[in-house]
């Protein structure tokens, strides 16, 4: 069952576009996916023409205008597609939802005309895969001590230092990032600039040996004298920081569907596999403690389902998702990872093997209560919000 939450109130029914996304969505993993997820994730393979693929059918700019080559939909249909693609493969899900909601939405949401004339056609369509630099190796949550710099020098900006944990690092095309152009702490001391791959002194550190997600390439960004033109920068001087929070709060709604798309095809597995697999001569479904695991599994995920399309409607409508988002992504992840150990247990043996699709669902679901925020951090953004 599909929750969507309108501007009326709430239906359980799927939308008409939201159904023609999930059934394109569906065909398109089961096809150009799924016969090669065992190589992508054991090699940490990016299959960066099957991201070509999903730009023409416009999963890689779903939120963007069609006046800019994008699909023109909104956030309900943005989480439909992540959750489609990540109940297959979590790992292109995550790609997906980095691509769309960090980079390509920095540029949409912050961008001059002539930026988003010029980077969103190629983003949305594919031709481009974008990345989005926030994370330096000493600064994760703590980003306002960023060490990255961006230094004037005239009508140039010249960028020394690193970023880490960066989706599309090496492989990206174009990568937002955001920089310290003010004092150490200060919220207003960052700036965020779009550099193009083959820039000079902007190049690819090493890549990232990674328990899942395998098949979404994490590498370093590293800057080295790399001067920019002052062209470059997105928005003011010094709104760098307050840019990217906010860019987050839309990034955090697509973890809460990568979280929900790897808890459903966990379920769905684990559901299939208890009617199947026969202990006792009658299938283990019929023995309460797995119909316990499973009805907790369902519940869950429908509990997540909801948080989830709820921010989606208030981002749809232009309202504050700061504390919503932030309770769908924490809920959401830490269901994921719920729900995937469970699967795990009901496939018992068998779910420790790679034969079976439990053990990739278990590795995966663990990034979600960390990346764009923890689970941690999650609960710092509610506590402020709801002690205000």
């Amino acid at each position: 069952m599909e929750a969507t939450l309108t501007s009326t109130g709430l239906s359980f029914d799927m939308t008409e576009n939201q159904r023609m996304i999930a059934d394109m969505v569906r065909d398109f993993a089961e096809r150009e996916i799924k016969p090669f997820m065992r190589e992508w994730d054991d090699t940490q393979h990016f299959p960066i023409d099957t991201f070509h693929k999903m730009g023409e059918l416009g999963l890689l700019g779903v939120l963007v205008p069609q006046e800019y080559g994008g699909s023109g939909f909104g956030y309900t249909e943005y989480v439909t597609a992540i959750e489609e693609l990540s109940k297959v493969d979590p790992s292109i899900g995550l790609s997906m939802a980095a691509h769309n909601s960090l980079c390509t939405g920095h540029i949409m949401q912050f961008g001059n005309e002539r930026q988003r004339q010029q980077y969103l056609p190629k983003l949305a369509t594919g031709q481009w895969i974008g990345a989005w630099g926030l994370t330096e190796p000493n600064t994760g949550s703590d980003a306002g001590n960023m060490r990255t710099t961006a230094v004037q020098d005239g009508d140039y900006w010249i960028l020394n230092g690193a970023k880490n944990f960066i989706t599309h690092g090496k492989s990206g095309h174009v990568a937002v990032v955001i920089v310290r152009t003010g004092e150490v702490g200060d919220s207003h001391g960052m700036t965020a600039f779009v550099v193009e791959r083959g820039t000079p002194g902007f190049k690819a550190g090493r890549k990232e040996d990674k328990l899942g997600m395998r098949a979404s390439e994490t590498t370093e960004m590293i800057f080295e004298d790399c001067r920019i033109h002052n062209d470059q920068m997105l928005g003011q001087i010094g709104e760098g920081f307050i840019q990217s929070m906010k860019v987050l709060d839309g990034g955090r709604i697509s973890i809460a569907a990568l979280s929900l798309g790897i808890a459903q095809g966990a379920y769905e597995a684990a559901l299939q596999y208890s009617k199947e697999r026969q202990q006792f001569n009658r299938p283990i479904s019929s023995f309460q403690g797995i119909s316990f695991k499973l009805a907790d599994m369902a519940t869950e995920i429908e509990a997540a389902r909801l948080l989830t399309f709820r921010a989606a409607d208030l981002k749809n409508r232009g309202k504050s998702v700061n504390l919503e988002s932030a309770m769908a992504k924490l809920y959401a992840s830490e269901c994921c990872v719920r729900v995937a150990n469970e699967a795990v247990q009901i496939f018992g043996g068998y779910g420790y093997t790679k034969d079976y699709p439990a053990e990739k669902f278990y590795r995966d679901s663990k990034l979600c209560t960390i990346g764009e925020g923890t689970s941690e951090i999650q609960k710092l953004v509610i506590g402020r919000a709801i002690l205000k």
